[in-house]
């Protein structure tokens, strides 16, 4: 009985208890709580303390907030549960599960190099926050003053500002910096400086590749040993490390918030974050920069979540599991944005300026406002050891799941038993790969080839695989195909606001996001540094590839599949493949089980279940559905 009431709290079939439900050729999560850990550690990731704020920060403050959760709610959150249990029901990685439809598997490509593509910069800017780590183990911060060999004449502290003032002139000096500031119209921070002319050492185009960085360079090579270390042996290695990485950040978080919240002039900068500039909302590109955070940070169309979903049980219940992490996810985004600006409303106060005046934009707003932060705390080395040290955890969370893709699509689709006992070296392989491919985004114009990939690489190309990924599953595959799966996997099918978003709201909010955003295109730029043409070309190049893997592998697979006509060929490559369903044979239940299930002295004909007849089968009492037994 005890064990029949732990097999039901995944939501497993009451009669499937008893049978095996572990994957022991490709393996298992140890239980689900790595399962979901990993996924949070996945979603939750530099982009929620980076680009969230960010984001927040160029489109109107609180106005974004709209966008954001209309988005969230309408595509986002349906489309991580619908790419977990695409996973769970297949086991299989993104390639693998393009059984459903086999003329769409270029989408399980695109996915792959969007995946290769933030894999690469992502370990980069992990590497640039283990370098600011090893420069943090010193009794001062190297940013923490503008008397260093690398500072120029515009440079103003906030420390310097104090040093040079006591108490009682403090306002004074604070009122002389503001004027030198208004005057100027110059000010940079100690912290802005040493990440543009000491870390970076940064050029004037990209085109200008200079000198490769030597002490990034041995970064990116820690990160990539560490990411390989601990995904030596998949996700048994990497489901024990989630336990620290996916819950020490939010420590770190909350201990910069208390000490955020309280400097003065912290109010300014919350109310900045929170008060909504409406004008904003009917710009095509804030709506864009929601589709494309929610997307980047819930890892959709990534492949991750379908990866990670394959290594669940069959009976898991993985829409328990998408709402917690969703949720959780976005609300780390709202807690990390307002950390950045009660420290951006303190900076501004102190230096008598506006909020928008006291912060980069891009990436380096984490490399240039936290740090000027943390030279504010008593004990400042030790805050930014913590600090560094959680957004190393947060980029490893992630990188963890990148990688893990693309070792699991490659070992799924050679699928035999050399390739598994090998996987091992080709997680080193692809690993060394990454290594050699972040090596130009250490040179002195990395930072810009790193912005170039992330606002095309993996921007709206991700918007388009989810769109053409949830047409093919309900349109092509069929809706009502899919929701059996879900009712035979799940033991209910998904709740109508789901199947809804699928099959209508989903698409038709992505599609129209697409159509404004071509209208209201701009060229990519860095602060003041306008990206040349050629550089622009090649991010559409980027974006390109990984979209225009759909239509060749559609092309490759009508060339290849049997069928006289045209559309008998675009029938038979668009129908499942015989082995598409689950991958154990106790759960190919239903129109999945064997023809030859029932023997001949049975006196009985073995015919497929014909799909529209799969409701009729046996019910459990949570609603499953369940083969009668052979012998009748």
């Amino acid at each position: 009985m005890a064990k029949n009431v732990k097999g039901m709290q995944n939501g497993a079939v009451p009669s499937e208890v008893a049978k095996r439900d572990k994957n022991l050729k490709r393996g298992n999560w140890g239980n689900q709580i790595e399962f979901v850990l990993t996924s949070v550690g996945y979603a939750v990731g530099l982009g929620n303390v980076w680009r969230f704020p960010y984001l927040c920060y160029r489109n109107g403050g609180g106005a974004f907030m709209f966008p954001y959760f209309i988005m969230l709610v309408f595509c986002g959150i349906p489309l991580f549960f619908m790419e977990l249990s695409f996973g769970q029901f297949a086991s299989q990685g993104c390639l693998g599960v393009w059984r459903i439809s086999p003329m769409f598997k270029g989408v399980g490509y695109g996915m792959m190099v969007v995946s290769t593509y933030i894999g690469i910069y992502y370990n980069v800017v992990i590497c640039i926050a283990f370098y600011y780590f090893f420069s943090s183990m010193t009794p001062v911060l190297p940013w923490a003053f503008c008397n260093n060999p690398w500072n120029t004449r515009d440079c103003a502290g906030v420390l310097d500002a104090t040093n040079f003032t006591n108490g009682s002139d403090l306002a004074h000096g604070s009122l002389n910096l503001s004027h030198l500031l208004n005057h100027t119209m110059k000010r940079t921070s100690p912290s802005e400086e040493y990440w543009r002319r000491y870390v970076l050492k940064l050029s004037d185009d990209i085109g200008n590749f200079g000198e490769v960085q030597l002490p990034l360079l041995g970064c990116l090579g820690v990160s990539w040993v560490v990411v390989f270390l601990c995904l030596i042996r998949g996700v048994k290695s990497s489901g024990k490390v989630v336990y620290f990485t996916a819950t020490f950040p939010y420590v770190v978080l909350t201990i910069l918030f208390v000490r955020g919240v309280t400097l003065e002039g912290a109010f300014t900068g919350i109310m900045y974050y929170l008060t909504p500039q409406w004008d904003k909302i009917l710009e095509a590109k804030v709506w864009g920069d929601a589709a494309s955070q929610i997307f980047y940070s819930l890892g959709c169309a990534w492949g991750g979540l379908i990866t990670m979903a394959s290594y669940n049980k069959f009976h898991n219940n993985c829409y328990r599991d998408s709402i917690i992490i969703s949720i959780t996810n976005c609300a780390t985004s709202v807690y990390a944005g307002f950390v950045i600006f009660s420290i951006l409303g303190f900076m501004a106060n102190h230096l008598g300026v506006d909020v928008s005046r006291v912060a980069d934009h891009g990436p380096g707003l984490a490399f240039v406002a936290y740090p000027e932060a943390l030279t504010l705390l008593p004990i400042s080395p030790l805050w930014s050891l913590l600090f560094f040290f959680m957004l190393i955890l947060l980029g490893l969370g992630t990188q963890f799941c990148l990688l893990e893709t693309l070792v699991t699509a490659v070992v799924d689709e050679v699928g035999n038993e050399w390739i598994l006992k090998k996987k091992t070296y080709v997680t080193l392989a692809v690993a060394i790969a990454g290594f050699l491919l972040g090596v130009p985004l250490t040179s002195q114009a990395g930072i810009y080839w790193l912005l170039l990939m992330d606002n095309y690489a993996a921007s709206f190309s991700l918007v388009v695989i989810s769109c053409i990924m949830c047409v093919t599953i309900m349109y092509i595959y069929g809706h009502r195909n899919y929701f059996q799966d879900i009712q035979m996997m799940l033991g209910f099918p998904p709740p109508l606001f789901f199947q809804m978003c699928w099959r209508f709201v989903s698409p038709a909010i992505i599609f129209f996001i697409l159509i404004f955003t071509v209208i209201q295109y701009r060229p990519i730029t860095y602060n003041q540094y306008q990206y040349p043409g050629w550089a622009v070309a090649i991010g559409f190049l980027m974006a390109l590839s990984s979209v225009i893997c759909i239509p060749l592998y559609a092309l490759f697979q009508l060339c290849r599949v049997d069928g006289d006509t045209f559309l008998q060929r675009l029938k038979n490559a668009t129908t499942p493949s015989r082995d598409w369903g689950p991958a154990l044979p106790e759960h190919r239940t239903g129109r999945y089980a064997p023809a030859t299930g029932i023997s001949p002295e049975d006196g009985l004909e073995v015919q497929p279940l014909h799909p529209d007849k799969a409701h009729n089968l046996l019910r459990g009492s949570n609603g499953s559905a369940h083969p009668q037994d052979s012998r009748i």
